[in-house]
């Protein structure tokens, strides 16, 4: 092998389309797979984003075809249909979704016939022939909805001009995914609309076949889900747009709120009724405390859209100064460096930071300690805190993988987000 990841953030694609299954209501996935697949494939996301698990059925409770050297050799479609079987007869899912795992994938395993014998006999079970070694977690949130969009979502009866759909919020592979849609949820809701988060509310498959009825498809991501997107748009005519980064704070969630509205052509007296009142909430709370919190030299290490976002609203809205960003995701596409480099560049009060693109925790760690400018604060995952130790920095745990936190619905998002945020950085003195 002529190239080691040191601490990967994330896992397989596997482990993506596993945790994202997972965080909607009432759905089971099935993994044809090896023995330990279900755990490990778990462990890398849910299990390092901040001490949650799904509710439904996750970890080992997954159920698993184990495949062992027999099924290598013999194919391992016998033990499959029985693993799904079994599946539909203990578990009471709403829908039932085949997960091959490496194994299954080199051997070829013809996983589509064996879930068509089910599908047949009425049951919703539906096949994802997309092996762990095909790509990372996030390449799982788009495999799931390419699925979902060619052969879950059913074409729209009607039109529903108030509804939309949210994208870009990873669950799991964000920390803070379920207090994220939470706050853009409210925020939204605020203007007359209704959301489909996917992911909250209890929402599950029968939100899922229909969201073709939405106006606008969301999207809060500086580049996740573009092909979807694109084919969501072709197949059920339904338009979307792009925040190019997680809106935190009032300046940012602001244009998140107004570019919303003018997308949907919402009325513009209440768009900005709504936003006067949102920025008297957060200033009003943001007013009490100006000099608490001395300035700082900040660095940020995470995903794009967080990384983004936490730089915007510290620089933007609190005044402190940006050194150094690092973007931990493998970024490939030109456009998407560019839209990142852009967002994070294009700053009202302070000169744009060093933006450094790797996802290996070795040059992770060089950036920080190299950096010739005085870091004061970072803001990071769990990987960054030995490094900020080692250099006397103050340590902010608000990226993915985030182990020494509980999470439920806390969130750094929006207008409301920020004031956790900042009371977090002032906890963390």
């Amino acid at each position: 092998m002529s190239l080691v990841t040191e601490n990967p953030r994330g896992g397989c694609v596997l482990s993506g389309i596993n945790s994202v299954l997972s965080a909607i209501d009432h759905i089971c996935p099935i993994l044809h797979s090896g023995p330990g697949c279900c755990m490990q494939t778990t462990a890398a996301e849910q299990g390092q984003s901040g001490h949650k698990h799904a509710c439904f059925v996750s970890g080992v409770s997954l159920p698993s075809s184990n495949m062992l050297e027999k099924e290598v050799v013999f194919g391992g479609v016998n033990k499959l249909r029985t693993t799904i079987q079994g599946a539909i007869d203990i578990i009471d899912a709403s829908a039932y979704f085949v997960l091959t795992g490496c194994t299954a994938g080199i051997i070829g395993d013809d996983i589509q016939s064996v879930v068509e014998e089910f599908t047949e006999k009425g049951h919703k079970v539906f096949a994802i022939d997309t092996p762990g070694f095909a790509g990372d977690s996030l390449l799982g949130y788009e495999t799931v909805w390419n699925t979902f969009i060619d052969k879950v979502i059913q074409p729209a009866q009607e039109k529903k001009a108030n509804l939309v759909n949210l994208f870009g919020v990873v669950p799991y592979h964000d920390p803070f995914w379920a207090g994220t849609l939470e706050e853009l949820d409210r925020i939204l809701s605020r203007l007359g609309l209704r959301v489909n988060t996917f992911f909250t509310k209890h929402q599950g498959l029968d939100v899922i076949e229909y969201c073709s009825e939405a106006a606008l498809n969301i999207i809060v991501n500086p580049w996740l889900f573009k092909g979807p997107a694109e084919k969501f748009e072709k197949k059920f005519g339904v338009p979307f747009i792009r925040f190019p980064h997680l809106p935190v704070g009032a300046t940012d969630t602001t244009k998140f709120v107004r570019e919303v509205g003018s997308a949907l052509k919402l009325d513009s007296e209440l768009v900005e009724k709504v936003i006067k009142e949102e920025e008297d909430y957060v200033y009003s709370y943001l007013a009490q405390s100006i000099g608490q919190l001395s300035w700082k030299r900040f660095a940020v290490a995470g995903d794009a859209s967080n990384a983004i976002g936490f730089t915007r609203y510290l620089a933007n809205d609190y005044s402190f100064s940006p050194v150094l960003v690092i973007i931990t995701e493998q970024i490939w596409r030109p456009e998407d460096k560019e839209r990142i480099i852009k967002a994070i560049s294009d700053l009202e009060y302070a000169a744009p930071p060093k933006i450094v693109f790797a996802s290996d925790q070795w040059e992770i760690n060089q950036a920080i300690k190299n950096e010739s400018e005085e870091i004061t604060l970072l803001v990071g995952s769990t990987n960054e805190k030995e490094v900020a130790l080692e250099k006397g920095i103050q340590y902010l745990n608000a990226t993915f993988p985030m182990n020494e936190r509980l999470v439920f619905n806390r969130t750094y998002a929006g207008y409301r987000g920020s004031l956790t945020l900042t009371e977090d950085l002032y906890d963390n003195l």
